[in-house]
Order: structure tokens, then C-alpha cells, then sequence
């Protein structure tokens, strides 16, 4: 039979141990909590901005990865790398598909409606979803004007067999329309399914009643107008949208790759119906642009896309618009301290 302790060794003997429980304690890391998962995607992407009495909302239909070495043409592969380092880059490059919605107060415009799914799922095709977080939907949609009928720009047309937009006459330009369409036989390399993708988008539009073309220079909408900008495609077309002496140019795809042909405007791509045409056409309207300094929305500039250009030499750096929340300060002083 074993003795128990002394009650004095007992309480001795406890406290040690308690003593050494609390300092081997303050050694081990404390309990941690679960980490919260990680959700990996972004919100849905719109930006909007007052032009005059207009409201301009740029909308994200997401991004596409781009090997811009593979389609950059009168360049080098190593040029290329090089450009695209200077701004932290490397192929290849999450480029950004934009569209704009312009509200007049008479008129809801759609300019562009990004791919759609002809880039396979999880590839832009964001943006009703974008048009939608903005406060709109689709059947309030008056009007939609395309720059041009590539698939990026078109795509978003339809929604399964029905159209994405019901109630919006499709405005595009007609030499456009006659090139995609088939009536203007095509000149150059350009792979069929393009236009393949072109009357998969259009043609329900004009079966409908709801297609309508225009010529260079013409009012589309009170207020916005089209300039021709061809060479990109036969019928590319930018728009000048004004209110309140207040000016916004929508380029379309008169630039794809920021990073390299704003510092070697020359640089073409292999999507260009007529290369020398659309690097004609970037040279002057980049000019105009910069000695003008419109604000300008480019569809492939990381979004929202809207900014001005600034020259330098021969050469342009791009100066994004200045970040508004939308708030408003009547008759209010702000300091900036």
C-alpha cells in the first residue's frame, strides 16, 4: 500500500507543476483561427462618369489572355518582350474587353457588347452581368452601335438563339455590314469563321427588322456621331460623343496592345483587314487626339479604358482619367490637407 504525501510536499509539489504548466504555455502559439476562404473573383466591373448632361458607364465584359508576340506584326518577338517589360508585363497578357454605355436622357446607347461565348467559358462574357450591377437591364437598351463585327465586339449580341437586347435597333456602318455579311467580296487573309460568327450575331438583328447602317460622319444619336476609322476592318468606326462642350471618343480597336503601339505606334496586329490602313488611321487620330486632349475609350486598354493620350516625340503615353467616386459637393470648399 502506497503512503500518500505530506500535505505540505502535496502543495509543494502542485505548485511546481502549475508554475511549470504556465510557463510552458506562454511558449506554444496560440489557438489559430480558420482562415477565410479565398473567393478569387472579381466584382462585377462597371465605371461611370458624367460627360456634360450624359451619363458614360464603361462596362467589363472581362478578360482574354493574349500572346501579343504571336499577333504583333512589323515587330520582333524580342521587341516585343522588351516593350511589355517596361510596364512589368510579360506575355501572355490579360487583356481587357470593354463596352460603354452612353444614357442621353432620351436614349440608352450600347457601344460594343464584348464576346460573349465564342472565347470558351470563363473568358469574358461578363458583360450582362456588368450592365445589369450598373443598374440597368437589357430590354432597356434603345440602341447598340458596333465599332466593327469581330467577335469581341459582336458576340455579346445574342443570348442563346434569342436576341441579348430585344428592343435595340442594331446600328453598324455599311460597309461594315456588307464585308461580314457577304455582299462585299473580302479581300486578304481573313479566316471564315469570322464571318461565319458575323451572321450568327448580325443576321438575327436584320431578320427582325432591327438592323440599320450608316455612312461616315453621320448623327447615329443626338449628340453622338460616327468617324470613320477604317483599315482595321472595311467599316470600323469610332464615335465622338458630345454634350455640353464636353467631348468623349470612342476608339474601338484602332489600339490593341497599350504597352508596345503606344510607344511604337507602326506596331500592327494580325486581326487588321488592312494593316497599313489601321496604323495609318491610329497615327492621325492619335495626333488629333493628343494636340486636342480628348478623352478617349479604347476597348483593349486595361479598364475601364477610358484616358487621354499624351505625345512624346514620336511616341504617346497614356494618362488614365482621374478616378471620380460620383459624390457631389454643392457649394461646398474641399481642402486638401
Amino acid at each position: 500500500m502506497t503512503r500518500p504525501l505530506p500535505r505540505g510536499v502535496f502543495l509543494a509539489v502542485s505548485r511546481a507543476l502549475t508554475l511549470l504548466v504556465m510557463a510552458t504555455a506562454s511558449l506554444l502559439p496560440a489557438a489559430a483561427h480558420a482562415a477565410a476562404p479565398q473567393v478569387r473573383t472579381q466584382a462585377p466591373g462597371f465605371y461611370r462618369m458624367m460627360l456634360g448632361d450624359f451619363e458614360v458607364t464603361a462596362l467589363s465584359d472581362g478578360t482574354v489572355p493574349q500572346t501579343v508576340r504571336d499577333v504583333a506584326t512589323h515587330t520582333t518577338p524580342e521587341r516585343v518582350k522588351d516593350l511589355l517589360a517596361r510596364d512589368h508585363l510579360e506575355d501572355p497578357v490579360e487583356l481587357s474587353i470593354n463596352a460603354f454605355l452612353i444614357n442621353t436622357g432620351t436614349a440608352l446607347v450600347l457601344v460594343d457588347t464584348g464576346v460573349g461565348g465564342f472565347f470558351g467559358p470563363g473568358v469574358g462574357g461578363q458583360l450582362q452581368q456588368s450592365l445589369q450591377a450598373a443598374g440597368y437591364q437589357p430590354e432597356q437598351i434603345d440602341v447598340v452601335l458596333l465599332t466593327h463585327i469581330h467577335s469581341d465586339h459582336s458576340g455579346g449580341l445574342m443570348s442563346g438563339t434569342r436576341r441579348a437586347f430585344p428592343n435595340a435597333i442594331l446600328q453598324v456602318h455599311a460597309r461594315e455590314a456588307d464585308f461580314w455579311l457577304g455582299r462585299e467580296k473580302a479581300r486578304g487573309q481573313v479566316d471564315p469563321k469570322y464571318f461565319e460568327e458575323a451572321r450568327a450575331m448580325v443576321e438575327p438583328y436584320r431578320v427582325a427588322g432591327k438592323l440599320k447602317t450608316f455612312g461616315g460622319g453621320d448623327s447615329v444619336v443626338p449628340g453622338i456621331r460616327v468617324m470613320p476609322t477604317a483599315g482595321h476592318t472595311p467599316g470600323h468606326s469610332s464615335y465622338i460623343i458630345e454634350s455640353r462642350r464636353q467631348r468623349l471618343v470612342l476608339f474601338g480597336d484602332l489600339m490593341h496592345f497599350g504597352s508596345v503601339q503606344l510607344r511604337e505606334p507602326s506596331v500592327m496586329v494580325a486581326y487588321d483587314v488592312d494593316d497599313r490602313a489601321a496604323a495609318a488611321q491610329r497615327a492621325r487620330t492619335f495626333a488629333e487626339a493628343a494636340q486636342r486632349g480628348d478623352l478617349l475609350g479604347l476597348s483593349h486598354m486595361p479598364f475601364p479604358g477610358l484616358g487621354r493620350l499624351g505625345a512624346e516625340g514620336r511616341s504617346y503615353r497614356w494618362i488614365p482619367a482621374n478616378y471620380s467616386s460620383g459624390q457631389r459637393w454643392p457649394d461646398a470648399k474641399v481642402l486638401a490637407e
